[in-house]
């Protein structure tokens, strides 16, 4: 999580080497493929027609805008603008075609055939064909650095031009959701360099990249689809206070920002605040120190002798007030999270948690534990005390881990804020609680984080009727098949990962993303934005206009 900065920084801005060199840039040569430099800088394109937008730098993309590595894909997922995929997300998480013209799934749940579209054209004139999305696919499915997981497919072919089948190793019917973020690269025109060059099929195609810098899009001549209301995207990477300058200065039409800068006053512009699931909350390790856990190469120390407590895990959750946490570190730009994808349809409403000190001081007391003359609990020598690590880089995760330090301490629970960067944090995920950031529109994070064989199952948590849950929803008929079940592995009333139940997890807040808008410029709907303020802002770019 880690990124190098070639950031703008304030003082750069100030200095006349800011954005409004960042947008000179687009005149000169670049890393991506690009035109003249008058239609670069520009000219040509109509005002109402075009929009810029200041992004952290943490959203530009390390390996380019190459979707067999993590554009669109990786961490931060989102539509990839450039490539075109194979279905989309609706706003309620059903799917729409795109690249394909229909889909269907086996009976035995293992092999799924898209159809595919005739009409599709790379920016460089040759045609879309099966093969190229048989080639993406299994190009991921081989590379190490590949971030969106196809583990579960087996074989990717193409019968014919129009005809694509994906065959799993397990019924896995949460892959549509990876599908829909995953771009179609042509087989023809990968290499080693495609990420600063690359050739789609999607809205826009990349006129220009001048790294640490910007990126500039423009609409796709060949485009299948309605043709884009926005021609020109231009996308600054900035810190946030050169961000906020810009917008002040009515440099950029766009530019985000955080809870800690929202109080600023910037004529001309509007303070957006965005719905996401962009989760943060702390894992609560279920077993008892000493054990160990692999991570990919990596072993790592497992278990900690006092969240492995039950009722140490129920208080933790009744004890914290995260409405007073998300109105005091967030300014109130959030909203109460109680699960990895709230407000999305397989989220559970069981996993509600109230605020109640009290009965988390009971439970405690009702297990032995004693409140100290420090006043924190102990039981048989052991205080119920626990570290809570964050990235020392993020001030709101900071923020948030001294004020959860806080309120448990206010219930007799020592937890010590402990922070560093994600390469110090890293080896404690299976042993102490971390500050995660989390979220993404699909039900995947539901498995990942709470199977035993989750890849992201930093509780260390094993429950056979969950699992069973979470295997069953994968094999559904349909994805809405699914959602009752997803949710019977939070809570089916006796047993599952809620407050009331093991309590695996300590949901926080959905972290509202911002952003200083320009008046007159009209963003069209949004979906839940998922994890990582930036280019899910983008996904209907296309649909955005001017007043």
């Amino acid at each position: 999580m880690a990124k190098r900065s070639l950031a703008l920084t304030r003082r750069s801005f100030l200095t006349g080497s800011g954005i409004a060199g960042a947008l000179a840039l687009s005149a000169c040569s670049s890393e991506g493929a690009g035109d003249d430099g008058a239609a670069a800088s520009g000219s040509g394109v109509d005002p109402s027609r075009r929009v810029t937008i200041a992004m952290s730098t943490t959203n530009e993309p390390d390996a380019g805008f190459d979707p067999c590595v993590a554009w669109g894909c990786g961490e931060h997922v989102h539509e990839p603008l450039i490539q075109s995929t194979l279905i989309h997300t609706t706003e309620d998480m059903g799917f729409e075609c795109d690249l394909a013209t229909s889909y269907e799934c086996s009976d035995d749940k293992l092999t799924w055939t898209f159809k595919l579209r005739d009409d599709a054209k790379f920016s460089d004139g040759e045609p879309v064909r099966a093969s190229d999305a048989a080639f993406t696919l299994n190009t991921i499915r081989g590379s190490k650095n590949a971030q969106a997981d196809l583990s579960m497919v087996d074989d990717t072919s193409a019968p014919d031009d129009a005809t694509l089948v994906v065959k799993l190793s397990k019924p896995y019917n949460a892959l549509l959701y990876t599908l829909a973020v995953v771009g179609i690269v042509p087989e023809h025109a990968y290499g080693p360099d495609y990420g600063k060059k690359p050739i789609g099929s999607g809205r826009y195609v990349l006129t220009q990249w001048d790294r640490g810098q910007q990126v500039i899009l423009d609409a796709n001549p060949s485009y299948y689809g309605e043709e884009p209301q926005i021609k020109r995207v231009v996308v600054v990477f900035m810190e946030e206070d050169a961000a906020l300058a810009a917008a002040k200065s009515g440099q950029v039409d766009m530019a985000y920002t955080s809870a800690t800068l929202a109080d600023q006053q910037v004529g001309g512009y509007t303070l957006e605040s965005y719905d996401t699931v962009d989760s943060r909350g702390v894992q609560l390790p279920v077993v008892p120190a000493g054990a160990e856990r692999e991570d990919g190469p990596n072993t790592y120390p497992a278990g900690n002798d006092v969240t492995c407590n039950l009722e140490v895990r129920q208080a933790v959750n009744l004890a914290v007030d995260r409405q007073a946490i998300i109105d005091d570190v967030l300014g109130g730009h959030g909203s109460v999270a109680y699960s990895i994808g709230d407000g999305l349809p397989w989220a559970s409403t069981d996993m509600r948690c109230d605020y109640a000190p009290d009965r988390a001081r009971a439970l405690l007391e009702d297990a032995g534990w004693e409140l100290g003359d420090d006043g924190v609990y102990a039981r048989d020598g052991l205080a119920c005390a626990f570290d809570l690590y964050y990235a020392a880089g993020d001030s709101v995760r900071q923020a948030m881990a001294h004020a959860l330090a806080d309120q448990l301490g206010q219930v007799g629970i020592r937890v010590t804020p402990q922070g560093g960067s994600w390469d110090d944090l890293y080896p404690h995920e299976f042993s102490d609680p971390i500050m995660w950031g989390w979220g993404s529109n699909s039900p995947s994070d539901v498995y990942e984080l709470n199977s035993s064989k989750g890849t992201m199952n930093y509780a260390c948590y094993e429950n056979a009727q969950v699992d069973a849950y979470l295997d069953e929803a994968l094999a559904t008929d349909t994805v809405e098949d699914s959602w009752p079940l997803w949710r019977k592995a939070e809570w089916d009333g006796q047993t599952g990962v809620a407050p009331q139940g093991d309590a695996t997890w300590l949901w926080l807040a959905n972290v509202s993303h911002l952003y200083w808008k320009r008046e007159g410029l009209k963003v069209a709907r949004q979906k839940l934005q998922p994890h990582g303020h930036g280019w899910s802002i983008l996904n209907n770019v296309d649909r955005w206009s001017w007043e």
